[in-house]
């Protein structure tokens, strides 16, 4: 259903080293880079980051909660080390989230801009 994502940032640069090294251990990276856009995917680029363009009174991008796939649960891991590397404040470490369903397993941490960025698996173990 979604073809593609967008976020607004503050710091161009630093979310994209953010984005550059926590979905690297999903399968994703840049595939495209304007300077000030940027799109990342496997195969395509259906995520971007961009600078924040909404008009609002602080000029500030809004949070949002987005979720990749993992294609395992090692995958989860390694996308939460990754982030930890990276200096990211840590929501949740890697678990099962069985209130969503059996095999969920999902990692939580906030991006530089403050958004909730999720790795998921659904495969069981």
């Amino acid at each position: 259903m979604i073809d593609h994502l967008s976020l607004q940032v503050r710091d161009v640069a630093a979310s994209a080293s953010f984005y550059d090294t926590v979905l690297a251990p999903l399968g994703g990276r840049r595939l495209l880079d304007f300077g000030e856009t940027i799109g990342f995917g496997t195969k395509d680029p259906d995520f971007w980051i961009g600078p924040v363009a909404t008009d609002n009174e602080d000029r500030a991008a809004r949070e949002v909660h987005l979720a990749f796939t993992a294609p395992s649960r090692a995958a989860v891991q390694a996308f939460f080390d990754a982030a930890v590397g990276t200096g990211a404040e840590v929501l949740h470490a890697p678990r099962l989230w069985p209130e969503y369903h059996a095999t969920y397993f999902g990692a939580f941490v906030r991006d530089p801009d403050g958004n909730n960025v999720e790795a998921v698996c659904h495969a069981p173990e």
